[in-house]
């Protein structure tokens, strides 16, 4: 018995520990220059969360041979994923690891209602809680997959809009929401068990298809707040402390995670989710509504405006990740560097495919942190900058959303790159931007469009500058 009592308690010990390491866990990763001992530290705990649950007892050993396979299996797609993937990728690993997540909370609630209604010892409070944990699990399911087949590309990136899409979202969420709070009040009811599985799923295609891609990131940080409460729910029916506080904290950063998202965007949850922002492309041909026509420059015409020049500045986009440039972007900076320039790198909130996107591949780079400017920080920069080099950023940067009423992207704060003295636009084509929105400032005269693949301009713009200094 007491050995049984000591075991308890060390690994109450084990989940204390575990706990205060996710905490301090987000706590390092708020910040860029400890981002990576908040990363080790959120490794650590939940290495420790499982290690305490293994010890804990009342495994047998039937149980220990299929967990082992289940970490086999998930080692088995999980290596591949962090190893092989880009981390121009990150964005659809996380999509695919929210997926995952919200499955398997699901499936332990659906395993968990199965046995305790059979069983006839199924609770009120554990049955509302499953519920929970099953309806939030499966919408972060369904709607993890759409959101990694929309950054993948693997179906359109632009919002499905169809007449009545905003009753048809509500209603079944609306059916889901009742299906919960009535198998709370009657766990033994089998029909609002499936309805509730299939409302779920449901809800989760239809919350994302009408998204476009310029809120993917906040949806990202959206379906990361469902997963953590869904396994916060799960805590609560399994009786595991660890599992509620490790939930919450998931939940809450996403939220509020996604609070700050909708304010550097300046709209609401509700305009994110029920906006269709990208629906209708305003334009996106080689000529602008006022009839001036794109002018492309050649790499020479850049390092001509570049040479001599005191400050510029480098705006990061998916044209960068996508590239994967993220080394030439610095190499680049390190000639500018060296000719006596200062570079900056401005980082918009919602640049790239998800939170802080920009920010992992630069840091990968080792680009220093002292660069990275915020936009907030960084705008009252671009009136004395001489250049601007934009690659690939194109929502973030489109001055429509300061003028153009009309436009979806208006009001969404930017980057001033409109007021730099040169902007010098890397794009592969005359496309317009993960919004489907025409950006205004390709047809301005201070503008210089060079098209290409990000890497290879940056490439052959390093190489320029260093045959000319033989």
């Amino acid at each position: 018995m007491t050995e049984t009592s000591d075991l308890s308690s060390a690994v109450q010990y084990v989940y204390l520990l575990s706990a205060a390491l996710f905490i301090l866990s987000l706590k390092w990763m708020g910040q860029v220059k400890t981002a990576r001992r908040g990363n080790w530290a959120g490794t650590a705990a939940m290495a420790l969360a499982v290690l305490g649950t293994l010890l804990g007892g009342g495994i047998s050993s039937e149980g220990f041979m299929w967990i082992a396979i289940a970490i086999f299996i998930g080692s088995a797609i999980g290596l591949p994923m962090a190893v092989v993937m880009p981390m121009t990728a990150v964005p659809q690993r996380t999509a695919l690891s929210h997926a995952f997540g919200g499955l398997a909370a699901a499936l332990v609630g659906v395993a968990e209602y199965i046995e305790g209604r059979d069983a006839g010892h199924l609770s009120h409070f554990t049955s509302g809680a499953l519920a929970a944990e099953m309806l939030l699990g499966f919408l972060t399911f369904t709607g993890s997959l759409l959101a990694f087949g929309k950054l993948q590309e693997i179906i359109t990136t632009k919002a499905v809009v169809y007449p009545g899409r905003n009753i048809v979202s509500v209603g079944t969420l609306i059916t889901s929401l009742l299906s919960a709070v009535y198998l709370g009040i009657d766990p033994s009811s089998s029909i609002a068990f499936y309805v509730l599985i299939v409302t779920s799923l449901a809800f989760g295609v239809f919350l994302i298809i009408p998204i476009g891609g310029a809120d993917m990131p906040t949806v990202i940080a959206i379906l990361n707040s469902y997963a953590g409460l869904s396994a916060s729910a799960m805590g609560f029916v399994m009786n595991n402390k660890l599992l509620i506080i490790a939930g919450a904290l998931d939940g809450t950063s996403g939220l509020i995670l996604s609070i700050l998202m909708c304010k550097a965007m300046n709209r609401s949850f509700v305009n994110v989710l029920f906006g269709a922002v990208g629906a209708t492309p305003t334009g996106g041909g080689p000529a602008s509504p006022t009839g001036k026509t794109i002018t492309g420059y050649s790499i020479e015409d850049a390092k001509a405006v570049l040479e001599d020049t005191r400050s510029v500045i480098v705006v990061p986009g998916y044209g960068m990740a996508v590239a994967q440039a993220q080394h030439a972007v610095k190499e680049l900076a390190n000639v500018l560097a060296a000719q006596g320039t200062d570079v900056k790198f401005a980082i918009h909130p919602v640049a790239g495919r998800m939170p802080g996107h920009m920010n992992v591949l630069l840091s990968e780079a080792d680009v220093p942190y002292d660069q990275l400017w915020e936009m907030e920080r960084v705008n009252s920069s671009f009136p004395e900058a001489d250049v601007a080099i934009v690659l690939g950023a194109n929502d973030v940067t489109n001055p429509a959303a300061r003028t153009n009423k009309q436009s979806p992207l208006y009001g969404m704060p930017i980057l001033d790159v409109d007021k730099a003295r040169t902007v010098i636009f890397v794009k592969r084509s005359m496309n317009p931007g993960f919004a489907g929105v025409d950006n205004e400032l390709f047809y301005l005269d201070k503008t210089m469009l060079v098209f290409g693949d990000a890497k290879k301009v940056m490439t052959e713009l390093v190489a320029a500058f260093k045959e000319g200094a033989h």
